[in-house]
């Protein structure tokens, strides 16, 4: 019996990186997952890994930043699997510029499905979750959304929007006793950071204490203390799990 034992969690951008590690780390604790991630091919990959743990999962293809094909996938996720007990907003993207050159769609791209779609998905599950006067939200946040970085106004705008939205909520849930919470990841080795040159890796890992980047399990380990029993009294808090780069 793991510590998410019989619960229902929907995971956003569950296709690759540290949503999927999420999502089979959800599964490995006793949870049944709604795997949501903007292509078919990819909810049903991780869906399958889900199962092949044993575990029950539903593959949900949806744009995040599409708020009519959000709602009606949640509408679709509350008739079956039936209920909601955990949702983690992971799905994000990024279209790095500098201001002077960032256009209106490049912004609007990253506020939509980074902020917008946290937004969006949330509000569609609150009546369920106050209902039921229990839940977890985790919102994936970034360090970006603490310190900024040039050449990412969108996405730092956007994450520190998403921190700010979880505290809001967090007071908002509080005396349903549903938590919100968000964890700021660092520079994590997934595909974003994959693309980076070996000399702005070496320079990055000046930056960052402990000398190495994260792994995705490591998000996927804060996420499932959030979600988990040992958390029940932490809320409105950002978890930042960066090697130390932010102290």
């Amino acid at each position: 019996m793991g510590s998410l034992d019989q619960q229902i969690a929907v995971v956003t951008g569950a296709g690759r990186g540290i949503g999927r590690a999420i999502a089979l780390r959800f599964a490995d604790e006793g949870a049944d997952i709604v795997c949501v991630s903007r292509t078919e091919e990819n909810s049903r990959k991780v869906a399958d890994e889900v199962t092949a743990r044993g575990r029950r999962a539903w593959a949900v293809a949806v744009d995040v930043s599409n708020p009519a094909a959000v709602n009606a996938a949640a509408e679709s996720i509350l008739k079956e699997p039936g209920r909601v007990d955990i949702l983690v907003n992971n799905a994000g993207v990024t279209r790095d510029n500098l201001l002077m050159r960032m256009s209106e769609e490049e912004w609007d791209a990253v506020i939509n499905t980074n902020l917008r779609g946290a937004f969006v998905l949330t509000k569609a599950f609150t009546r369920a979750f106050l209902k039921q006067r229990s839940g977890r939200v985790i919102n994936i946040a970034s360090v970006i959304g603490l310190m900024g970085n040039a050449g990412q106004a969108n996405y730092a705008a956007s994450k520190a929007g998403l921190i700010g939205f979880t505290k809001s909520v967090a007071r908002e849930f509080a005396p349903r006793g549903i938590t919100v919470n968000a964890i700021a990841p660092g520079f994590i080795e997934t595909d974003m950071t994959s693309v980076l040159k070996d000399e702005w890796k070496t320079e990055l890992l000046k930056k960052i204490p402990l000398n190495s980047f994260g792994q995705a399990e490591d998000i996927a380990s804060a996420a499932t203390f959030l979600a988990g029993p040992g958390a029940r009294y932490i809320t409105g808090q950002v978890l930042t799990v960066d090697g130390g780069m932010v102290m």
